[in-house]
């Protein structure tokens, strides 16, 4: 094997998502040398972009919460970005249910406007709909509370845990339907409560509450943003933070394996052999993923091995990627995302695809939501629909490579894509007649790009027992090693960004003075 002749990098990041990039900008900001790596080809992780034939979409990113400018993440990313990032707010109006038959239900912001939408369209249901908003400024706070656990020594969690207790049982131990049902018993508005969930990945009878609150109230407290330029923004002003520190990022390098010696990491090996040193390795591929993929066998505490792959795994997706020309606004695009479920049944997933159709869909216009955005004479916007699913529907192709998987594989991807461009035509008949460009990405693809196991992009499911885990602490009981990311934290872009910071903060607390900043 190539051995690096000195070691020169203070710690290594492997995986440049959000989780991972957050993680080296902000030890870079405390003047460590910090080296990247990431196995795509494109830097970024779920945050980055790509093109076709003049087209332009994000991979991961339809809106964020908590980055107006008092934010305290807004002043997280002001304080990682080599040069400041600009977010758009989308207006009071963030997301439309489409429930069964019934008209659109607008969602807007803050929590006393939602309070209103839903009294609007459920007068008898005022308790009930100020109990749901109540509970849902709560389990926000008590998230917040578990996740500053995070990078805290054992005892200083367990006292802080054992303090807030009653909260945890209440927000973080029941789940959201459990929630839901404790509040009320009119099927349409349990419907418009959870319909949401697909934000965080956890389905309403399997996530614990808590997550739900957080994730799903983020849009009530400041509103919804988009980045400008899209989500390879990210990428572009928190990787130059890296590396004007003297740290590099490298895309195209794939880490086959950590170095342990003397049950301490010391470094990683890549796939071309080479091997590079570190005192700190920070992954930030998902916690399971560290186990199953880079961890050498017998390392690690087998009880924390254990826990990490007794957690399940989050849902998987189809994305119908679309290219319109013409005037999308005119033909009823808009900023705000839409949440379709033809019948009222929101907790399900197309697991059965490419049989029957999807019972639920989510759309979205990022080019509407973009200044930055230029149509060009054609009028050029980019679209997106997603449908939940999971990974049964694609495992019998898992093990074969892309472009050998036959025409059988070719003909499901047609099915999938054919029957949810119809449900799109149903719902936005005048702007399907503009699609010029259709492409359809399966849960292979998302395999592949990210690592995640599955092709399950939002890592492991928001259960009661992952958000109490012990087990998922940025310092992990191997010495030397850390976890960054989405599993440390939460599901998403916020979450993934405090996982890197609570992460930089354990191998350097000075970045504790930031955070209380």
């Amino acid at each position: 094997m190539v051995k690096d002749e000195a070691q020169t990098w203070d710690a290594i990041v492997v995986g440049s998502g959000m989780g991972g990039m957050t993680s080296a900008a902000a030890l870079s900001k405390m003047g460590h040398k910090v080296l990247l790596l990431e196995q795509y080809k494109t830097l970024g992780g779920l945050t980055h972009s790509f093109s076709r034939d003049g087209f332009s979409w994000d991979v991961g990113i339809h809106y964020l919460g908590c980055v107006a400018p008092d934010d305290r993440e807004r002043g997280m990313i002001d304080w990682l970005t080599h040069t400041p990032m600009e977010f758009e707010p989308m207006g009071a109006v963030y997301d439309n249910l489409h429930l069964a038959d019934a008209p659109p239900l607008v969602l807007s912001r803050p929590f006393e406007a939602q309070e209103r939408d839903l009294k609007d369209r459920f007068p008898d249901e005022a308790e009930a709909i100020e109990a749901w908003v109540a509970a849902l400024r709560e389990g926000r706070e008590t998230m917040y509370t578990i996740a500053s656990t995070r990078a805290m020594p054992d005892f200083v969690g367990q006292m802080i845990e054992w303090w807030n207790h009653r909260a945890i049982e209440k927000w973080c131990k029941r789940t959201t339907q459990e929630v839901i049902d404790s509040l009320t018993r009119n099927p349409d508005l349990a419907a418009a409560f959870a319909a949401q969930w697909g934000d965080h990945g956890g389905r309403p009878h399997k996530a614990s509450f808590a997550m739900h609150a957080l994730i799903c109230g983020s849009f009530l407290e400041s509103g919804a943003w988009y980045p400008v330029g899209g989500g390879r923004a990210f990428a572009e002003h928190l990787i130059p933070t890296i590396t004007q520190a003297g740290g590099e990022a490298r895309a195209g390098v794939k880490v086959d394996m950590l170095l342990v010696e003397n049950d301490k990491v010391v470094g990683v090996r890549t796939s071309d052999g080479e091997d590079i040193h570190a005192d700190v390795v920070i992954s930030n591929i998902g916690a399971r993923e560290t186990i199953n993929t880079l961890l050498p066998a017998g390392s690690g505490p087998e009880d924390w091995i254990g826990e990490i792959q007794a957690l399940p795994a989050s849902i998987a997706h189809f994305s119908l990627f679309l290219g319109f020309e013409g005037d999308v606004e005119e033909a009823g695009a808009t900023r705000s995302n839409h949440w379709f479920y033809p019948t009222r049944e929101v907790d399900a997933v197309w697991s059965a695809a490419p049989k029957g159709n999807p019972p639920g869909f989510f759309v979205s216009f990022a080019s509407l939501k973009d200044p930055s955005h230029d149509p060009g004479p054609k009028q050029k916007y980019a679209g997106e629909m997603v449908v939940w699913t999971d990974w049964s529907t694609v495992a019998q192709w898992a093990d074969l490579p892309s472009g050998e998987r036959g025409p059988e594989y070719k003909a499901f991807k047609q099915q999938i894509e054919d029957k949810m461009f119809a449900l799109f035509e149903d719902s936005f008949p005048d702007l399907a007649k503009l699609v010029v460009l259709r492409e359809l990405s399966t849960p292979l693809a998302t395999a592949a790009i990210t690592g995640h196991h599955e092709g399950r992009f939002y890592g492991l499911d928001g259960t009661p027992e992952r958000v109490l885990s012990d087990a998922l602490n940025a310092k992990t009981p191997i010495e030397g090693l850390y976890l960054s990311g989405q599993d440390v934290v939460s599901q998403g872009i916020q979450g993934a960004l405090w996982g890197g910071i609570l992460c930089a903060a354990s191998v350097d607390p000075k970045v504790f003075k930031q955070l209380r900043g």
